[in-house]
């Protein structure tokens, strides 16, 4: 099945049931399909609904409805990460995994060059019945903690610490000095070991279908997370792809068509604080409280976008008592869906306070001049705030407990700390990122890895 470089390849998209997932390898399928190859795109069909207008090339990016079948103890109907809470995702997947026989037709009929797949482990072993296709494991989170987490020994013991002073060590040769585990980091990391899925954890699962795939595909660049690449390549010993961040082109439409640009303009520009943690983050009710009220010690307006607390059905029965009338028009709760790139782009917002899931931190690092402030809650979300704090030295990380809770009183110390104009942590952070910035949208950067990937592609059909 050996192409040239100038033909067009056919390839199957088959990410995790998440739209955290689903999203990258979709931002992917449309650089691709601009230049012209064939995407075959496998997700549910209440996800093709959701990202029917995230789909920019139509005519060649064709989105395949799967069937997921129903496991006892799922709620009928559920198709994503979305439909469920987080403690049944186990159950989520394990339908996913029963999707092998529909996967396995569709790849007979099809023939594909290569499938494309995150934490569907059984794969590689599929298309090897089948032969004749290459599969890529694209990972869509960061290297680090790949890096981490697929070369330790798999036992719960290496990740736990005797005392909440001791450092759980990276593993030997791993390149960063910057990146360290406190006890309660290091036990984040013991749900590798939890059972995802019938029979199998996840570190099996991450383990098996990064060994056994003909090549790795990183959504980042050398020149911001290479070392970790580079120590995977040699970890595993085959080739690793870059496809740079692979971020969405940012909307023609201005906010001004979103009814929070009439409250955004009330306030002076670079004043407002953002923050926002994404579809899936709910925070504990006491931690809800801690954030807002922090955002209210620090005087300056505010505007949050959360998921309803634990145990709450709305973030307005959680709010702290009397919070909202002393607030009024100067901070602005909300639990919906918002523009965030157009948010970050507004001439009024000054800070992101953000989680530091993977796709924000490229958002905030290539596609914005606001201030950053780092308030990571799990697992590679940490890793990612320890990358931009510690090694591209971009942002301010919020200091937490020994139980990694967050108090009102060391978010307003971060949020000021970036804010103050005389601040000199301020003024670095924000030249370190105006910095990463200018070399992130340079002209032909991102094109530049696409087309690079694209060519590795056709050299891996020809090996």
């Amino acid at each position: 099945m050996a192409k040239s470089t100038d033909s067009n390849l056919q390839i199957v998209m088959f990410p995790w049931l998440a739209f955290g997932h689903m999203i990258p390898f979709l931002n992917l399928s449309n650089e691709l399909a601009k230049r012209g190859h064939k995407i075959s795109f496998l997700l549910p069909k209440n996800a093709q609904i959701r990202l029917q207008n995230q789909n920019l090339h139509p005519n060649l990016i064709t989105f395949h409805t799967l069937t997921i079948p129903h496991i006892n103890g799922l709620p009928y109907g559920a198709e994503t990460t979305a439909d469920v809470p987080r403690s049944l995702e186990s159950l989520l997947i394990t339908a996913m995994d029963e999707l092998y026989d529909q996967i396995k037709s569709f790849l007979q009929n099809l023939k594909p060059h290569f499938v494309f797949f995150d934490l569907a482990h059984w794969i590689p072993d599929l298309v090897l019945e089948i032969g004749g296709i290459k599969t890529v494991c694209y990972k869509v989170v960061c290297p680090a903690t790949s890096a981490i987490s697929l070369i330790r020994s798999p036992d719960k013991s290496v990740f736990m610490a005797s005392t909440a002073a001791e450092i759980v060590k990276p593993p030997p040769g791993y390149p960063s000095t910057a990146v360290v585990f406190h006890e309660r980091e290091a036990k984040l990391l013991s749900f590798l070991f939890n059972e995802y899925g019938r029979g199998v954890t996840i570190f099996e699962r991450l383990k098996k279908g990064i060994t056994r795939c003909d090549a790795i595909a990183l959504k980042t660049c050398r020149e911001i997370e290479g070392t970790f690449g580079d120590y995977i390549a040699t970890q595993f010993k085959k080739p690793v792809l870059y496809t740079g961040p692979v971020l969405p082109e940012p909307a023609k439409e201005p906010l001004e068509e979103h009814r929070l640009s009439n409250w955004l303009e009330k306030f002076d520009p670079g004043s407002v604080v953002f923050c926002a943690f994404g579809t899936q983050l709910i925070l504990e009710k006491n931690q809800f409280q801690e954030l807002v009220l922090g955002l209210e010690m620090t005087d300056l307006p505010f505007l949050v976008v959360v998921r309803p607390p634990e145990g709450t059905n709305s973030v307005e029965e959680a709010l702290p008592e009397g919070f909202k009338e002393r607030v009024q028009e100067k901070g602005l709760i909300l639990d919906c869906w918002v523009p965030q790139l157009k948010i970050l782009s507004h001439k009024s917002v000054g800070c992101f306070v953000s989680h530091c899931g993977y796709g924000s931190m490229w958002e905030s690092l290539a596609l914005c001049d606001c201030q950053l402030v780092l308030l990571p809650r799990a697992n590679d979300q940490t890793l990612n705030a320890r990358l931009m704090e510690k090694e591209l030295k971009v942002g301010v990380e919020v200091e937490k407990d020994e139980n990694g809770w967050f108090s009102k009183e060391s978010l307003c110390k971060a949020v000021k700390c970036v804010m103050d104009k005389d601040s000199q942590i301020g003024c670095f952070v924000k030249e370190n990122h105006r910095k990463w910035k200018e070399v992130l949208s340079s002209p032909g950067f991102m094109s530049n890895y696409i087309d690079n990937f694209i060519q590795n592609l056709h050299g891996l059909l020809v090996e």
